[in-house]
């Protein structure tokens, strides 16, 4: 039978069947109270031109094109990036509770290579929205990779998270990254960020702690007794207003007099003892990026988000560490960002994996109008 099909080589309309073949997809079907095998049979023919004998199959597929359904790779996905279950373990529970016969250690490991690869655009875009929005928190922690050691960067704000593979601790490429950032800037006192040329607030958090080890390694020292008193004093307010009514900057600003009043008379105070002129040096370097949170509404006071987005990676590096490759470790890097940002904006990973949406944003937002919807059309009492 003649078929309406040009060629892929020569464009000749003049092709007809000559082989009929058959794809078989190994899924999984969810139902409303659990999960079952699903294997779907396709059958399809392959066809030759008659004008240049070339063979060639059809350019519209029914399946994806490879032998895992999607329900199965989101699935395995879930179980490998969300409950950090390691590759052979996620490949050895598919077989045996679904009687599938996948390679161990491969399977799971083509998987997250090919979403990575799917999921690219979604994790450069987040990246974008990090790199341009009003407030970003950031910080980073070491991985070993086949002996040598790395450094992964966590991007995040209120939203979105993003985790990005350096080699190095460096600052050179998260200073590139940031280099149009006009929002403020949330981090640690690693010096690499001091050079963003951006609103900055170091976590004050970082900084109280610092100051009782301090006083905690030199009880005697009656200088940094002074300077911790004082700094507590100034802080209290601040956090009793937060609590009361948020990060608002029309309740803080007030505290802006208080802060430089207390800042000055460190910094004009003669210290004698080595501990307490160090502390001193410190705050009267960083004195512009303490209380930037006064002058803005909802940027905290403490890089806690970026170090709560961390704590996933570090359980996923207990798992990866020293066996994974640099490449390997870049895969895992883009799904951990999608699955956190994922929970960050309300949304069920898995089934967004299961959606075959690409836009976070879009996929969140279509699920609150659902619930909206079903609430408005839901019968009055």
């Amino acid at each position: 039978m003649r078929q309406a099909l040009s060629c892929p080589k020569c464009g000749s309309a003049e092709c007809v069947k000559h082989t009929k073949c058959s794809k078989t997809v190994f899924d999984l079907k969810f139902t409303r109270h659990g999960v079952k095998r699903w294997i779907t049979r396709y059958q399809f023919h392959w066809y030759r031109c008659r004008n240049c004998r070339v063979i060639f199959p059809p350019k519209e597929k029914s399946w994806a094109g490879g032998k895992l359904g999607p329900e199965l790779i989101a699935y395995a996905l879930y179980l490998n990036i969300e409950l950090r279950l390691p590759q052979i373990h996620v490949d050895g529970s598919l077989n045996r509770l679904f009687g599938f016969d996948l390679r161990i250690g491969q399977a799971t490991w083509s998987i997250k290579e090919q979403a990575a690869k799917t999921y690219r655009g979604t994790y450069e875009s987040l990246l974008k929205r990090l790199c341009s929005g009003r407030l970003l928190h950031v910080d980073e922690t070491k991985i070993s990779i086949g002996g040598k050691d790395g450094f992964v960067w966590v991007l995040a704000n209120m939203e979105e998270v993003a985790y990005v593979y350096s080699e190095t601790r460096a600052g050179d490429m998260v200073q590139t990254m940031l280099k149009d950032f006009k929002g403020v800037l949330v981090s640690d006192f690693y010096a690499a960020y001091d050079s963003i040329q951006c609103p900055q607030q170091k976590c004050l958090i970082h900084l109280i702690r610092d100051l009782n080890d301090d006083v905690l390694k030199h009880p005697y020292d009656e200088e940094m007794k002074q300077i911790a008193l004082a700094f507590a004093l100034l802080l209290k307010p601040m956090v009793e207003s937060i609590d009361r009514y948020g990060l608002k900057t029309r309740f803080l600003k007030k505290a802006l007099g208080i802060c430089e009043t207390i800042l000055s008379q460190i910094s004009e105070t003669n210290l004698q003892s080595e501990t307490a002129v160090k502390f001193k040096d410190r705050l009267q370097k960083n004195r512009d990026k303490l209380f930037t949170f006064l002058s803005f509404d909802g940027v905290p006071w403490n890089n806690n988000n970026a170090e709560h987005a961390i704590k996933p990676f570090a359980k996923l590096r207990h798992i990866i560490g020293g066996v994974t490759t640099e490449k390997g470790l870049r895969d895992y890097l883009v799904l951990l960002s999608v699955c956190q940002t994922c929970k960050y904006m309300g949304v069920d990973f898995l089934d967004f994996l299961r959606s075959g949406e690409k836009d976070i944003h879009a996929f969140a937002e279509s699920r609150r109008g659902r619930r909206r919807r079903t609430r408005t059309s839901q019968p009055d009492d």
